[in-house]
C-alpha cells in the first residue's frame, strides 16, 4: 500500500526481486515518487521512480494523524498543506532544508541532487529476513 501526500509524493512499499549468485532474493523496500510542481525543481535533478500500478495508493490519513497528536484533523490538514507550501517555496528560491519524516527518512537537495533516503530502521521494519539485501538497494 502506498500514501499520497497531496502536493509532493507518494510514500509506497514495493516488493523487488534480485537475482543473486546462489539464489534469488525478493525483497521490500521503501519507494518516494516525487509529485511536486515542477516549477519548483526547474534546475533540480531527482531520479525517476515508478510505483508499480498493483500497489494501492491511499490519501493521506489526517484523521488518524489528528489521533496521533490531539489536533483536529483540519488543523492537521493545514499544518501539512503549509509546510509542503513552505517546503516548495524554500525549493524555488535556491533555498536547500532537508525535510524530515520521522521514522521515514529525508528528503534533501545535495548539489541539485533531490532525493529521498530512507533511514535504515524503516527499511529494516519492512523486511526482516534479507535486510541487507534491501538495505543495498534502498
Amino acid at each position: 500500500q502506498g500514501v499520497l501526500v497531496p502536493g509532493l509524493g507518494t510514500f509506497a512499499v514495493v516488493h523487488e526481486q534480485i537475482n543473486g549468485t546462489e539464489e534469488v532474493y525478493v525483497v521490500r523496500r521503501p519507494v518516494f515518487q516525487l509529485d511536486m510542481d515542477m516549477s519548483c525543481l526547474q534546475e533540480l535533478v531527482f531520479p525517476t521512480v515508478m510505483i508499480p500500478g498493483d500497489v494501492e495508493i491511499m490519501p493521506l490519513d489526517y484523521w488518524w494523524l489528528s489521533q496521533t497528536n490531539s489536533l483536529p484533523p483540519d488543523m492537521v490538514r493545514g499544518c501539512v498543506e503549509e509546510t509542503i507550501l513552505l517546503y516548495s517555496f524554500q525549493l524555488r528560491t535556491k533555498q536547500r532544508p532537508a525535510f524530515t519524516f520521522k521514522n521515514i527518512g529525508i528528503l534533501s537537495c545535495q548539489d541539485n541532487v533531490l532525493c529521498m533516503q530512507f533511514h535504515s530502521s524503516c527499511i529494516a521494519g519492512l523486511e526482516s529476513r534479507d535486510i541487507w539485501v534491501a538495505l543495498l538497494l534502498t
